[in-house]
């Protein structure tokens, strides 16, 4: 190792030691992040959901369907009213997701052989409750509209098989490819923890260096490195970049281990996944810290940089079918790339062929750090200059 990254390096150390309550709440923020959606996560998907009926028409027919509705493991029937007024008014407190409103008549209707007309009111300000309250009651709507034409079909004389060749002629196979489990978990924890790891990575690394131009320490911390920014900022990145990696590798470990994850593709390529993404987020920090002088401005624009980076990893809304530039911007974020990866090696079991781009596009990451330092040297010179130039005018 050169001799002025060690020297860097070991001053870091010193200043996370004299002052590690930095690296301790960041640390903190993680745990606590992990342990909240693995606690929620823990039984893969919600279950149980608050819903309700509104039975105006008080028959054979809509007690039964309320009984098959709380039989289901999604949702439970937390209440029966009356009317639709209620109904609404409970749903705005937040006391049930989605309520199912049977018309007064309907068991007189599908005896007189017409068509009642069910109502589904379902709650989308919350996006996963809303969605699977939507899923578990429409298919217990279709469930109970096919248990009543088979009752009226069997009373018209038709047998089973001509009867399930008139309701359902067609039959699905559903295979969810990746999660056969419809687990949130898997999809959800794999792919956030480690962005949020990057995200704390990418500001504390950005922090660490504008805390260095507020302190007015950056001569100091060049001399060190024998008057290379970049081996300045390389030794100061190594002590967070050793710390990060392994909080990452400790939960995808946790994750794909103790959790049961599934882990189709190799092990190692799945650390060298982790590694380049704490280094492209470290690099992409340095450059934001060099580039932009003012501390307060810097941390906000590494914010805003990391925020935007869940938007456009692709694992909340597909990027293909966002608009061009924005498409384009993704290129720009290292979570995109390391979740790509992530479906590459932990779902479909593919190898380096498949990976090996990706890890080009992290790695490159390297340039826009020698960038960062490059910067950061033009404006110390200036700085010195400009300090320089005054000095001689009162000389004069």
């Amino acid at each position: 190792m050169n001799k002025g990254v060690f020297r860097v390096m070991r001053r870091e150390l010193r200043r996370i030691w004299h002052n590690p309550h930095y690296l301790i709440i960041m640390t903190l923020g993680i745990v606590f992040t992990f342990v909240f959606f693995a606690t929620i996560m823990k039984e893969g998907q919600p279950k149980r959901l608050s819903v309700a009926v509104v039975d105006m028409d008080g028959s054979y027919l809509s007690r039964r369907i309320c009984h098959e509705i709380n039989a289901t493991s999604g949702v439970k029937v937390a209440a029966v009213y009356n009317n639709h007024t209620e109904a609404r008014k409970a749903m705005q407190r937040g006391d049930i997701f989605a309520f199912y409103e049977i018309p007064k008549g309907t068991y007189n209707d599908l005896l007189q052989f017409r068509s009642p007309h069910f109502v589904l009111y379902v709650n989308s300000a919350y996006m996963l409750a809303g969605t699977l309250s939507y899923k578990q009651l429409a298919t217990m709507g279709m469930l109970a509209t096919g248990a009543v034409q088979r009752e009226v079909y069997r009373k018209k004389g038709y047998n089973d098989e001509q009867i399930m060749g008139l309701i359902q002629p067609i039959e699905y196979d559903t295979r969810n490819i990746g999660n056969p489990w419809i687990n949130y978990g898997n999809y959800l924890m794999t792919t956030l923890i480690p962005a949020v790891i990057a995200f704390i990575a990418l500001m504390h690394s950005a922090y660490v260096i504008a805390r260095e131009r507020q302190e007015k320490t950056l001569k100091n911390l060049l001399r060190r490195s024998g008057g290379n920014t970049l081996y300045a900022l390389i030794g100061k990145m190594i002590p967070y970049n050793v710390w990060y990696v392994f909080l990452c590798l400790l939960a995808n470990l946790i994750m794909f281990g103790f959790m049961g994850f599934p882990l189709e593709g190799s092990w190692l390529l799945m650390v060298l996944n982790t590694i380049l993404l704490i280094f492209a987020a470290q690099c992409a920090a340095c450059f934001i810290a060099c580039a932009i002088p003012d501390p307060p401005l810097t941390m906000g624009i590494s914010a805003i940089y990391s925020a935007m980076s869940f938007s456009l990893s692709g694992f909340s809304f597909p990027v293909e079918s966002m608009p061009t530039f924005l498409y384009s911007f993704s290129w720009l974020y290292p979570i995109r790339h390391y979740f790509l990866n992530f479906s590459d090696i932990a779902i479909y079991g593919n190898g380096f062929s498949h990976c090996w781009p990706r890890y080009c596009v992290m790695m490159a990451f390297g340039i826009v750090f020698v960038a960062g330092a490059m910067l950061l040297r033009w404006q110390l010179s200036r700085e010195e200059r400009l300090n320089v130039q005054p000095a001689k005018n009162k000389m004069l």
